[in-house]
């Protein structure tokens, strides 16, 4: 009888870890990181030619507001994407800490354990 429970235990500690392994395949933060980094850049980018539109002209042009609030929109949504990555990174390293303690429960790092008796 104290087999199956162990057998059971572990199969439970098992299946936990399948979960973690899956939810952890995805990176979000990932995604969220380089959102920040594409919009970043197409920001600096559209700043630029609102800049030379500003400075190049007698007259401040209307195209040169509308791309300089184009400009201050992708900033503000890159800053959002970098606060959303950092929080989702934070839950990513909680799940591999978990993960990591899981597999040390079921003593997969162990070779010694692994190895037929």
């Amino acid at each position: 009888m104290l087999g199956s429970e162990m057998s059971a235990d572990t199969q439970d500690l098992r299946n936990q870890l399948d979960r973690l392994q899956e939810s952890l395949s995805v990176r979000q933060s990932t995604t969220h990181f380089a959102h920040t980094g594409v919009a970043t850049m197409v920001a600096l980018m559209f700043a630029g030619a609102s800049g030379k539109l500003f400075y190049d002209s007698l007259r401040t042009p209307l195209l040169a507001w509308g791309v300089a609030l184009l400009s201050v929109g992708l900033l503000g949504y890159a800053v959002r994407r970098y606060f959303l990555g950092r929080r989702v990174l934070a839950e990513e390293l909680k799940g591999y800490q978990a993960m990591m303690a899981l597999r040390s429960q079921l003593r997969l790092d162990e070779p010694a354990a692994l190895s037929p008796q």
